[in-house]
């Protein structure tokens, strides 16, 4: 659904018949953090912004403070407001919530008025306009898989049922936790009929909401889905990936579900992928495209590949084991990415490969206008600005250094991450993936600079210290007798 283009001088007219207006910003791990205020103090905030405490960005996603003060908020700067300004392309009315104006917000040093380093948002727009100063638009798709679940009960409303949720986890083991429905049904066109209103409640919502569902359906594993986004922009596809979560979220809460986009839920199932597409426009063309076949191409999966797609596609794969945290953000998601459950575990690639990390989609399966990259190894749970940040920001690094693609395809039937895979092992834990982030010759310091990484990294320093020190319930029920 098409919104009005708002400018600062018809903002007002459009917002005539309001009384508030809610906004949002998005932190390090994709979280909107927002509040609701009165339309007058929004019309008066809408150029020049307003104060937004920094703790979002002092804070992980449970509002617990980093171990380690970083310097975008912490005491010695009193966890000082930043500049929160709104922006007018992004609106929306969220009809779940009667129809209220919602604005997504960017965040800026209050010295500078330049974008705070670790506001995804602003990461996406520096780094996607070098591409963009040499006439290039990125284009972007996003699918996220999703578990779901409802915890047992009677209560009084739906929204109770949701936030029950977190009380029922503390006195039950997590394999308690009911899925919205038993059994593996991908693709079923009956199994949604089970939560009708939900299923096609969320699917007309994300049309409202300007966050549209290309594809939606059942996926193979017990409660879950899967939606394709449809194909934009690619700074407007990280916000409306990231408000695609809002919207199943609310929806959840409305049906007492809890929605789930963890990498890894269950343990012995597969988990949930967040892959995203990407392909580079010009002057209305595809420019990963060649004019006519190469004849004698290094690899057959390449011959349709323009020289700019090539060197693309090089830049991914050279980049990928220096930025892993951003594709692969929280200790979970490190479950995910293991042997044998279509996950990628290799700097690999290939034409129509779907074990590989990078796939590549093009003639002959695909129209010249469709061909473009998926970029395999991200889960649900990564922050879609950041994920599409690294993939421009690499990308683009291959493209002004003319890389060259630093390891064959992987052969259809190939073992991944076998003998015969001759790609480098990604990160098996956060741990390992933040330490290569963070080297001092990583690549992610040379895309991003270091104040991104010593920010982004010392948020992952954070997890893992609190991953370590957490006594799970598989120690307690493998050791409480026999040790």
């Amino acid at each position: 659904m098409s919104s009005p283009e708002v400018t600062p001088d018809n903002v007002a007219e459009i917002l005539r018949n309001d009384r508030m207006v809610k906004v949002a910003g998005i932190d390090v791990d994709g979280q909107l953090r927002g509040k609701l205020m009165k339309k007058d103090k929004f019309l008066s905030i809408v150029t020049e912004g307003f104060g937004f405490c920094s703790v979002i960005f002092g804070w992980d996603q449970h509002d617990q403070t980093y171990y380690k003060e970083l310097t975008i908020s912490n005491k010695e700067n009193g966890y000082r407001d930043l500049v929160a300004v709104p922006d007018l392309s992004s609106f929306r009315r969220i009809p779940w919530e009667g129809d209220v104006p919602f604005f997504l917000v960017s965040f800026l040093d209050p010295d500078t008025r330049q974008s705070v380093c670790a506001c995804p948002r602003g990461l996406l727009k520096t780094v996607s306009a070098k591409a963009e100063a040499e006439g290039y638009k990125a284009m972007a798709g996003a699918e996220y898989e999703f578990y779901q679940f409802r915890a047992p009960g009677d209560h009084s409303t739906p929204q109770r049922a949701a936030s029950h949720t977190a009380s029922f986890l503390q006195n039950n083991p997590v394999d308690a936790l009911p899925p919205l429905t038993e059994g593996m049904f991908g693709y079923s066109i009956t199994r949604p009929l089970h939560n009708q209103d939900y299923y096609y409640g969320i699917f007309d919502a994300c049309e409202q909401f300007r966050c549209d569902i290309e594809g939606w359906h059942t996926e193979s594993g017990p409660g879950v889905f899967e939606a394709a986004l449809q194909f934009g922009e690619a700074k407007d596809m990280a916000d409306k990936a990231g408000l695609f979560k809002y919207v199943v979220k609310a929806y959840g809460i409305k049906h007492g579900i809890t929605p789930c986009f963890m990498a890894k839920p269950r343990q012995g199932l597969p988990g949930n992928s967040g892959h995203m597409h990407i392909s580079l426009m010009k002057d209305g063309r595809n420019a990963f495209i060649r004019d006519t076949p190469d004849p004698s191409p290094a690899y057959p999966d390449i011959a349709h590949l323009s020289d700019l797609g090539r060197h693309f596609l090089a830049g991914l794969l050279v980049g990928l084991p220096d930025i892993m945290p951003l594709f692969a953000p929280t200790i979970n998601s490190y479950k995910r990415l293991v042997e044998n459950f279509w996950a990628p575990v290799t700097v690999s690639w290939g034409l129509e490969h779907r074990a590989a990390s990078i796939r590549i989609i093009s003639p002959p399966t695909a129209s010249p206008k469709a061909t473009r990259f998926e970029v395999r190894v991200p889960g649900a749970d990564a922050n879609p600005h950041f994920v599409l940040a690294a993939v421009m920001a690499l990308g683009w690094r291959g493209v002004e250094k003319k890389l060259e693609i630093p390891v064959p395809p992987l052969s259809k039937g190939e073992d991944m991450g076998g003998a015969s895979d001759q790609g480098v092992r990604l990160a098996k834990s956060l741990k390992e993936a933040t330490a290569t982030f963070m080297r001092p010759e990583s690549v992610a310091r040379e895309v991003f600079g270091d104040e991104f990484v010593e920010h982004f990294g010392g948020t992952r320093e954070h997890e893992v210290r609190l991953w370590e020190e957490a006594v799970t319930d598989w120690e307690v029920r493998r050791y409480i007798e026999t040790v």
